[in-house]
C-alpha cells in the first residue's frame, strides 16, 4: 500500500513538473440578488461590501493550498449574479458604474478576474438587459478584470435573433473602443449558458445557486497528451481507456483543492469543471493531444472524430472521480490560447468552418478567434447564430468569443498577452449575412426541446 501511495505521489509530481498540470482557476460564486435597490448607488455599495467580505480571504487561502499541496493554482476569480438582474430595480440605463464597482471589488481582494457583467436574454430582453448590453463596450474598455457574457439562446426557448444582431454590433464596438480589440476578448455570447461555470469570460453565479460557493476548473492537456503518447499504435478503445484514467487523476486533484478551499473559506463546495483548458505554452495544448492520435496537423480530416473521443473519455474519467462535476466539462479549443491551434491557424490547416464543425463536440465554440477589423457586425452575428443553432439543436453549451482586431487583415498576428496568448487573423466569408440578421424575431426551439 505504501509503495502504491509513493507511486501516486511521484506520478503527481511528474504530472505537475513535466506535463504542466495545474488548477486553472479557483472561482468563488457570490449571490448579489438581495443587494438590489431602487437607488443604484446604494445597491452598488451593498454589492461591493458583499464581494469584498465574502472573498476577503480567497486569494490567501488559494495560495496557502497551492504551497501546501505543491499544485499550481493559476487564477483566482469571482463570479456574481448577472448584473442585469441585480441592477433592474435601479432603473438605470447606463450600467458602466456597475462594471467599475466589480473592477474595484475584484482588485480590493486581489483576484485575477470578475465575471458576471451579464444578461440572460434567450426568451426576451428587459430594459435592464438592454441597458447592460448597451453598456458592455465602454464597461470592458475602461475596466481591467471585468468579464461579460450574454446568453442569447437555449434549447427550451430557441434563439433570440434580435439579441444575436445586437451582440454582433456590441462585439465589434467592444473591439473598436478598446486597445488592440481586447474588450472583445473579455466578452462571450452563449447559447445554453450554465450558472456554475468557473471559467472566464463566461462565468456568472446562477440564480439557482447557493448564496456563496467555491468551484474549481482543472486543466491537464499535457497529462492527456502523455497518456495518448503512451498508447501509441494501440486501437482507439485503448486510447479512450488511457485518457479516462488520466482524467480521473486530474479530477481527483481538482476535487481535493475545491473541498479544501470551501472548508477553509466556510462556504459550500460547488463543482469541478474538468474542461481541458490549454495555454500558449508548449506542452499545454489540446491541439497536440489531438495530433498525438495520428493527425499530421489539427484541422486534418478526422479532427472532429478525435475531439469526440477526447471529450467523451475526459468526461467519463472525471465523472468516476467526482460526484460534483459541472460547468462546461469538455475540451476548450481557443485559437489564441493553444500553441498548437495558433500554429495550425497560421499555416491554414484549420479554418473558421472546421472550428465550427468541432464546436458540435467541444466545450464551448468559436473561442478567442481573431478576424479582420473590418468584419461587418452582421457577419459576426451570423457566426453567433450558427454557433447557437449547434448548441440549441444538440442540447449543449456553445459560445462565440470573436475578436474583430482593429486595423488587421487576414494573415496578420494579434498579440493579447498573458493567458490570452496571440492569434492569427482568420478569413471570414466575403458574402453578406445582413439581410438574414435583419429579420430579427425568434428562431423557434427544436421539437425535442420540449421534454417534460
Amino acid at each position: 500500500m505504501a509503495m502504491d501511495t509513493a507511486q501516486n505521489i511521484l506520478e503527481t509530481i511528474h504530472m505537475i513538473a513535466e506535463d504542466r498540470l495545474d488548477i486553472r482557476t479557483v472561482t468563488m460564486g457570490i449571490s448579489l440578488l438581495d443587494c438590489a435597490d431602487s437607488d443604484g448607488e446604494r445597491a452598488r455599495e451593498r454589492c461591493f461590501d458583499r464581494i469584498t467580505t465574502r472573498a476577503k480571504h480567497l486569494v490567501a487561502i488559494a495560495e496557502e493550498i497551492e504551497a501546501e499541496l505543491g499544485i499550481p493554482i493559476i487564477n483566482k476569480r469571482i463570479s456574481v449574479t448577472p448584473i442585469a438582474l441585480v441592477a433592474a430595480a435601479s432603473g438605470e440605463t447606463d450600467l458602466t458604474e456597475w462594471a467599475y464597482m466589480l473592477d474595484r471589488a475584484g482588485k480590493t481582494v486581489g483576484v485575477d478576474f470578475v465575471g458576471g457583467f451579464s444578461a440572460l436574454v434567450d426568451k426576451g430582453i428587459t430594459p435592464s438587459d438592454r441597458a447592460l448590453m448597451n453598456s458592455i463596450p465602454q464597461a470592458l474598455a475602461s475596466t481591467d478584470i471585468v468579464c461579460s457574457s450574454v446568453n442569447i439562446g437555449s434549447s427550451r426557448a430557441g434563439i433570440n435573433m434580435e439579441a444575436v444582431g445586437r451582440m454582433g454590433e456590441v462585439i465589434c464596438e467592444a473591439a473598436r473602443v478598446s486597445e488592440g480589440g481586447l474588450g472583445a476578448a473579455k466578452l462571450v455570447v452563449f447559447a445554453n449558458s450554465v450558472g456554475d461555470n468557473p471559467f472566464m469570460a463566461g462565468a456568472y453565479h446562477g440564480v439557482e445557486m447557493p448564496e456563496c460557493v467555491v468551484s474549481v476548473g482543472v486543466s491537464g492537456p499535457g497529462v492527456i497528451t502523455r497518456a495518448i503518447d503512451n498508447a501509441a499504435g494501440q486501437p482507439f478503445d485503448s486510447v479512450a481507456e488511457a485518457v479516462k484514467k488520466a482524467a480521473f487523476k486530474v479530477t481527483r486533484m481538482g476535487e481535493l483543492v475545491g473541498r479544501l478551499a470551501a472548508e477553509r473559506l466556510g462556504v459550500e463546495f460547488g463543482i469541478v469543471d474538468l474542461s481541458l483548458a490549454p495555454t500558449a505554452e508548449v506542452g499545454d495544448s489540446v491541439a497536440r493531444a489531438l495530433e498525438a492520435m495520428g493527425l499530421e496537423r489539427v484541422g486534418a480530416h478526422g479532427t472532429t472524430a478525435a475531439l469526440a473521443l477526447l471529450n467523451d473519455a475526459v468526461k467519463k474519467g472525471g465523472l468516476m472521480a467526482c460526484s460534483r462535476v459541472g460547468g462546461l466539462s469538455g475540451s476548450f479549443i481557443p485559437v489564441s490560447e493553444d500553441e498548437g491551434m495558433i500554429e495550425a491557424a497560421a499555416l491554414g490547416a484549420i479554418s473558421l468552418e472546421k472550428l465550427e464543425a468541432m464546436t458540435a463536440i467541444c466545450s464551448v465554440g468559436l473561442d478567442m478567434v481573431a478576424v479582420p477589423g473590418d468584419t461587418p457586425a452582421s457577419s459576426v452575428a451570423g457566426m453567433i447564430a450558427d454557433e447557437a443553432a449547434i448548441g440549441v439543436m444538440n442540447h449543449k453549451t456553445t459560445a462565440v468569443r470573436i475578436i474583430p482586431a482593429p486595423g488587421t487583415r487576414e494573415g496578420d498576428m494579434v498579440e493579447f498577452g498573458g493567458l490570452l496568448g496571440k492569434a492569427p487573423v482568420m478569413a471570414v466569408s466575403p458574402y453578406s449575412s445582413a439581410a438574414f440578421i435583419a429579420r430579427g424575431g425568434i428562431i423557434p426551439s427544436p421539437v425535442h426541446g420540449f421534454r417534460n
